[in-house]
C-alpha cells in the first residue's frame, strides 16, 4: 500500500516536471533572468570603458602631443554621439527587436573601442625630446652646453633637417591620428544610446511589478562595480611604457613621474572592446518578447477573435523590420513600401511631437519647482564633469603623483565612498519616509556639507617645484615666469640651447634646471637612466663654494610636508564624496515627485538630456581651457605649435581649477533654495487647507453631539444650509482619519 502510494507521488510529481506549462513558464522566467544578466554585464562593460577614457585622459594628452582644451573636446565626442542619435533610439527602438538592437549598440561601442586603441599601432613607436638619445648605447661623455647634436668632432651624429623632411612635416606620423581617437570616443557614444533606454523598458515590460524595481536596482548596483574597476585598468595600463615588448625598457630614460611619461593606454581599450564584444553575443539569441510574468491566468481566458485579427494586423503591419528594407530587392518589398513605412513612421513621430510632446515639455517647464531644479542640475553636472575629469590630473601636477597611482586611488577610496553613499542615501529616505521638502532639505544640507569640505581643499596644497627660469629664478629666488627669456642666464647664454627643449635634470639643492644644457653642464658620465652630468656652470650661482657641480636625469621631488598635504587632500577629497552621494538619492526623489505622475518620464528624460548636453559636452573643453592658462612650459612638435604642456603652475592650476567648481556648486544652492521656498509653500499651503478641514469637523461634530433632538429638528428648519455644511465637515474628517 505505501509503495504504490509512493509510486503515486513520484508519477504526480514527474507529471509535474512534464507539465508542458510549467515548463514554459520557467523557461520564460530563465530567459528573462538571461537577459538581466546579460544586460548587466553589458552595463558593466560599458561603466569600465567609459571611466576607463576618463582614466587615460593624460596618456593621450601626451601621445598625441595635444593641449587640455583638445583632449576635453575628445572627451566629449561620446555624449556628442550618444545625444544625436538617444530620441531616436528611444522612440523606433520598441517597435524593433529590443535584444538585438541592444546587441548592435554593444557591437558598435566594441568598434568604436577598438578603433580608439588601433590607433596606436598606426603611429609608430613613441619618441620624446632627451639629449641622451642620440648617446643611449655608448658611454661617452656628453657635452650638453655645446648642444652635442651639433658637435664639430662627431660628424657621425650630425642631424640636420632636409628639404624633403621639412615638406614631409605635416605628414609627420601621429600628427592627426587624434581624429581617430576622437571618431572612436563618439562611436563608442552612439552604440551606448540603445542600451539603457531599450534595456530598461524590456525589463519593465516583462517583469512583474513587484520585480521590477529590484532587477533595476540589480542593474545599478553592478553599474557601480564597472568605474572602480575602469580606473583600476587605468592605473596598472598607465604604468607600463606606451611601447612595451617593442623597446628595450633600459634604454628608456624616464620614469612614470616624468611629464614626457606615456603609458599603454592602447591596453586598457583592447581588453574594454574584448568586454563589450562578449557582452553583445547573448542578447542576439534572446526572444523579440516574453510573455509578463505572473500573466499566465489572465492569458489562459477566451480572447475575442475580433482582438486577436487587429493585434495579429498591428503586429504584421510592424513587422517591417531593417534588415527586411535592406534586403528589399531580394524579398519583393517595393520601394513604395519601404517609402510608406518611412513616411508613416516619420508622420507618426511628427504627431506625438507636435500635440503630446510640446504641450507636455510646456506643462513641465512651467512648474517652477522642476525648472529651477533643472538650472541647479546643469551647474552642479558642470562642476562634477569638470572635477571627474581632470581630477588625476590635478592630483598629478598639485602633488607629483604618477597617473598610475592617482587612477588607484580614485578607484579603491572615492569610487567606493560614493557607492556607499548613495545606498545609504536611499536607505535613508525608505527608514524615515522623507516628504518632498524633508528630501530636498537633505539634498542640500550634505551637498553643502561637500561644498564646505571642498573649501578645505584649497589649504592641501604643495608650493611649486622649484625650476630655474620657471619658478625660480637661477640664484634660488623664487618668481613665476610665463616669459622663454627667463630660460636664460649669463651661466647657460653661451651654450647654444633651445628654449623648446624639455629633458629635466635635478640638482642636489632641489632645483630643477630644463635640461642639461640650460645646467651649463659640459661633461657627462654613465648611460641611460643612469646618467650624471658634471661641471655644471649655472649650479655654482645658487650653490655654495666647495658643492657638488653634477645633476642627474628626472625632475626633483616635492619637498617633504607634500605628502602630508597630499594625505590631507584624501582624506577630505573621500570625505567629501561620501556626503555628496548621500543625498543624490534624495535629490532624484525630489525631482520625481515635483510634479505630476504623468510627467514624470518626461522630467528625467529632459533632465538627463538637458545636463548632458549643456554640461557633458562643454565641460571638459572649458575646463581643459582654463587649465591650459597655467602651463609654464609647452612642448614643441617637431612642425611648429605648442603640443602637450609639461610643467603647470601649481598655485594658479589650484585656485583655478578648485575656484571654478565651488564657484559652479556655489551658484547652484541659490537655485535650490528657492526649490526649497517653493515646495515648503506648496506643502505648507496643502497641510494648512487639511488642518482647517479637520477643524471644521472636529467642530461639526461637537455641535451635532450638543443639539437636542427637538432643538436639531428646529435647526434643520431653521438653518439647513449650516446643517449640510456639519455633515460635509463630518465625511472631510472621517476620510482624513480613515
Amino acid at each position: 500500500m505505501e509503495e504504490a502510494e509512493q509510486d503515486v507521488s513520484q508519477m504526480t510529481s514527474q507529471q509535474a516536471l512534464c507539465d508542458p506549462a510549467e515548463q514554459k513558464s520557467r523557461k520564460r522566467l530563465s530567459t528573462l533572468k538571461l537577459f538581466i544578466v546579460a544586460l548587466s554585464f553589458a552595463y558593466f562593460s560599458k561603466a569600465l570603458t567609459g571611466t576607463y577614457m576618463k582614466s587615460s585622459i593624460t596618456q593621450i594628452e601626451r601621445r598625441f602631443d595635444l593641449s587640455s582644451t583638445h583632449v576635453g573636446l575628445i572627451d566629449g565626442s561620446f555624449e556628442m554621439g550618444n545625444l544625436l542619435f538617444l530620441a531616436m533610439v528611444s522612440h523606433f527602438g520598441a517597435q524593433l527587436h529590443r535584444p538585438r538592437f541592444i546587441a548592435a549598440g554593444c557591437l558598435l561601442m566594441a568598434v568604436g573601442t577598438l578603433l580608439t586603441g588601433l590607433t596606436h599601432f598606426f603611429m609608430g613607436l613613441y619618441k620624446y625630446d632627451t639629449v641622451i638619445q642620440a648617446f643611449q648605447n655608448n658611454s661617452v661623455s656628453i657635452p650638453a652646453c655645446v648642444d652635442p647634436l651639433k658637435t664639430v668632432g662627431m660628424p657621425e651624429i650630425l642631424i640636420e633637417p632636409s628639404v624633403e623632411d621639412n615638406k614631409a612635416c605635416v605628414s609627420e606620423s601621429g600628427s592627426n591620428m587624434w581624429i581617430y581617437v576622437f571618431l572612436g570616443n563618439a562611436l563608442r557614444g552612439i552604440g551606448e544610446t540603445p542600451v539603457t533606454p531599450l534595456g530598461i523598458s524590456y525589463i519593465d515590460d516583462f517583469a512583474k511589478a513587484e520585480n521590477s524595481p529590484f532587477y533595476i536596482a540589480c542593474l545599478q548596483t553592478i553599474t557601480l562595480l564597472g568605474p572602480m574597476f575602469g580606473f583600476l585598468l587605468g592605473s596598472y595600463c598607465a604604468k607600463l611604457y606606451v611601447d612595451v615588448g617593442y623597446v628595450d625598457m633600459e634604454s628608456v630614460t624616464i620614469t612614470p613621474k616624468d611629464s614626457r611619461w606615456v603609458g599603454a593606454w592602447w591596453m586598457g581599450f583592447m581588453v574594454s572592446s574584448s568586454l563589450l564584444l562578449l557582452s553583445s553575443i547573448p542578447f542576439w539569441f534572446l526572444p523579440r518578447s516574453l510573455p509578463k510574468q505572473g500573466s499566465e491566468k489572465e492569458k489562459s481566458s477566451p480572447s475575442s477573435p475580433a482582438l486577436d485579427g487587429a493585434a495579429s494586423a498591428l503586429s504584421s503591419n510592424q513587422n517591417l523590420k531593417l534588415t527586411e528594407i535592406a534586403k528589399g530587392c531580394s524579398r519583393n518589398i517595393s520601394h513604395q513600401e519601404m517609402y510608406t513605412w518611412l513616411f508613416s513612421n516619420f508622420c507618426s513621430f511628427l504627431y506625438v511631437l507636435t500635440k503630446g510632446f510640446l504641450p507636455s515639455l510646456k506643462r513641465l517647464l512651467g512648474t517652477p519647482a522642476y525648472f529651477l531644479l533643472l538650472c541647479g542640475s546643469i551647474l552642479k553636472f558642470n562642476s562634477f564633469i569638470g572635477l571627474f575629469t581632470f581630477k588625476a590630473k590635478y592630483m598629478e601636477q598639485q602633488f607629483g603623483q604618477s597617473a598610475s597611482r592617482a587612477n588607484f586611488l580614485i578607484g579603491v577610496l572615492n569610487l567606493p565612498a560614493v557607492a556607499v553613499g548613495i545606498f545609504l542615501g536611499g536607505l535613508l529616505m525608505r527608514r524615515y519616509k522623507l516628504s518632498v521638502v524633508s528630501g530636498a532639505q537633505l539634498s542640500f544640507a550634505t551637498s553643502f556639507m561637500g561644498y564646505l569640505l571642498l573649501l578645505l581643499q584649497f589649504g592641501t596644497k604643495c608650493d611649486n617645484r622649484p625650476v630655474a627660469g620657471l619658478t625660480v629664478s637661477y640664484n634660488g629666488t623664487r618668481s613665476v615666469s610665463y616669459n622663454g627669456e627667463m630660460l636664460f642666464s649669463d651661466c647657460n647664454r653661451d651654450c647654444s640651447c633651445s628654449p623648446d627643449e624639455w629633458d629635466p635634470v635635478c640638482s642636489e639643492s632641489g632645483i630643477t634646471y630644463v635640461s642639461p644644457c640650460m645646467a651649463g653642464c659640459n661633461s657627462s658620465s654613465g648611460h641611460g637612466k643612469n646618467t650624471v652630468f658634471h661641471n655644471c656652470s649655472c649650479l655654482s650661482t645658487s650653490y655654495p663654494l666647495g658643492s657638488s657641480m653634477s645633476v642627474r636625469l628626472g625632475q626633483c621631488p616635492h619637498a617633504k610636508d607634500c605628502s602630508r598635504s597630499f594625505t590631507s587632500y584624501m582624506a577630505v577629497s573621500v570625505l567629501s564624496s561620501f556626503i555628496n552621494s548621500l543625498g543624490a538619492t534624495p535629490g532624484y526623489m525630489v525631482i520625481i515627485r515635483c510634479i505630476t505622475p504623468d510627467l514624470k518620464s518626461l522630467a528625467l528624460g529632459i533632465q538627463a538630456l538637458v545636463t548632458r548636453t549643456l554640461g557633458g559636452i562643454p565641460a571638459p573643453v572649458y575646463f581643459g581651457a582654463l587649465i591650459d592658462s597655467t602651463c609654464l612650459k609647452w612642448s614643441i612638435k617637431k612642425c611648429g605649435g605648442s603640443g602637450a604642456c609639461r610643467i603647470y603652475d601649481s598655485n594658479m592650476y589650484r585656485i583655478i581649477f578648485l575656484g571654478l567648481i565651488t564657484c559652479l556648486s556655489g551658484t547652484s544652492y541659490f537655485f535650490i533654495i528657492a526649490v526649497i521656498i517653493l515646495l515648503k509653500r506648496q506643502f505648507w499651503n496643502r497641510d494648512q487647507e487639511t488642518e482647517l478641514q479637520l477643524a471644521k469637523a472636529s467642530k461639526g461634530s461637537e455641535i451635532m453631539a450638543q443639539v437636542d433632538p427637538r432643538d436639531e429638528k428646529d435647526a434643520r428648519s431653521r438653518s439647513p444650509k449650516l446643517s449640510s455644511d456639519a455633515k460635509e465637515c463630518i465625511g472631510v474628517g472621517k476620510d482624513l482619519e480613515g
